[in-house]
C-alpha cells in the first residue's frame, strides 16, 4: 500500500512510518516540520525515514494542502495533533486536533481513500488532565463513558465523532481510532514517569503503550476486516508499577467496582477489543 502518514516527523507517526517501510509499502510523510527540524529546542530531530518515502511539509489545518498530498495514497494514519492540553491556549488545542482530524479524514475520502486510522487517546473518556478523574467501573473498556472536561481530551472524542459520522455517510468506509496511553520506548521508560503511589499519578491509571505495539496496532488496523468506525484501547497488558493492581484499586478507587481481572500487575484498560478485531497484542515487558 501506499500510506499517507501525517505527524509524521512525530515519534509515533515516524515509528509507524519505519515498520510500514519495514513490511513493503511506500510511505507519504506529511508533516509541518521539515526533516531535520525538533518540534521543541528540548527534543532532538529524529533522523529521515529510509526507503521508498515523499515527504510534504503541511499543516493539517490546510485542507488544499492534504488533499494533494493524499493523492495517489491507498491508506491514511492520521496522527498529527497537539498531544497535550496546558502547553497552549484552550482554543489552539481544540481547533488544532478537531480541524485536523476532520480536515484528514474529509480529504482522504475526497481522495477515495477508505483505510483511514487515527490517534484518539485514553484522555477521551476524562483521565490524566482531569481535576479528578472519574470511572464507572475497572478495567475501563470502550463501552466506558467519557467525562472529559479538558480541551485535548475533548478534541479526542470529538475526533471520535468525526469518524462515525464520516462512516455513517461513506459506507465503505473504514476507520479505527486508536485510544494510546503514555506512548514510550518500553515498559521501564514509562516507569520513571509513573512510579509514585500517589493521588497526582492515580489519575493515569499508570498505564502506558510501546511505540512498537502502537505502529503494529495502527498497521494491522488498515488491513482488519470490520466495517465503519471502531475505537480500540491500545495499552500495554500491565501497569508501570510494583505495587498490585487490586491493591492500587482499592487505595486510590475504593468506590469503583471491578468487573474483570486485574490480578498481578494486570493494566487497567482492557484492550481485548483490539486483540480480537485487530489480531494484535501488546508486547510483554
Amino acid at each position: 500500500m501506499r500510506i499517507a502518514i501525517t505527524g509524521a516527523r512525530g515519534r509515533v507517526g515516524h515509528a509507524i512510518g519505519e515498520m510500514a517501510l519495514k513490511q513493503g509499502h511506500s510511505v507519504v510523510a506529511i508533516d509541518r516540520l521539515a526533516t531535520g527540524e525538533a518540534p521543541n529546542p528540548r527534543s532532538a530531530p529524529l533522523p529521515p525515514l529510509a526507503g521508498d518515502v515523499r515527504e510534504i511539509v503541511a499543516n493539517v489545518t490546510d485542507f488544499d494542502a492534504l488533499l494533494e498530498a493524499f493523492a495517489g495514497c491507498d491508506a491514511l494514519v492520521h496522527m498529527a495533533a497537539i498531544p497535550a492540553p496546558f502547553y497552549l491556549p484552550d482554543d489552539v488545542v481544540h481547533y488544532n486536533n478537531v480541524v485536523g482530524s476532520y480536515n484528514a479524514m474529509r480529504a482522504a475520502v475526497e481522495q477515495g481513500i477508505r483505510k483511514i486510522c487515527q490517534a484518539s487517546s485514553v484522555n477521551a473518556i476524562g483521565l490524566s488532565f482531569s481535576r479528578e478523574p472519574h470511572f464507572d467501573y475497572f478495567p475501563i473498556d470502550e463501552k466506558h463513558p467519557a467525562f472529559e472536561e479538558e480541551p485535548y481530551g475533548l478534541s479526542k472524542l470529538v475526533c471520535e465523532a468525526q469518524a462515525d459520522s464520516l462512516a455513517r455517510r461513506y459506507e465503505d468506509l473504514r476507520i479505527a481510532s486508536m485510544r494510546f496511553h503514555l506512548v514510550a520506548v518500553d515498559r521501564a521508560f514509562a516507569a520513571n514517569i509513573f512510579h509514585e503511589e500517589t493521588t497526582a499519578q492515580a489519575k493515569h491509571l499508570w498505564g502506558y503503550t510501546r511505540f512498537d505495539a502502537a505502529a503494529d496496532a495502527c498497521l494491522k488496523a488498515l488491513e482488519a476486516p470490520f466495517a465503519g468506525h471502531e475505537v480500540f484501547y491500545i495499552v500495554g497488558p500491565d501497569t508501570t508499577m510494583e505495587a498490585p493492581t487490586l491493591h492500587l484499586a482499592r487505595k486510590f478507587f475504593p468506590d469503583v467496582p471491578v468487573r474483570g481481572d486485574l490480578s498481578g500487575h494486570k493494566s487497567f484498560f482492557d484492550s481485548s477489543k483490539a486483540e480480537r478485531m485487530l489480531g494484535w497484542k501488546h508486547p510483554l515487558p
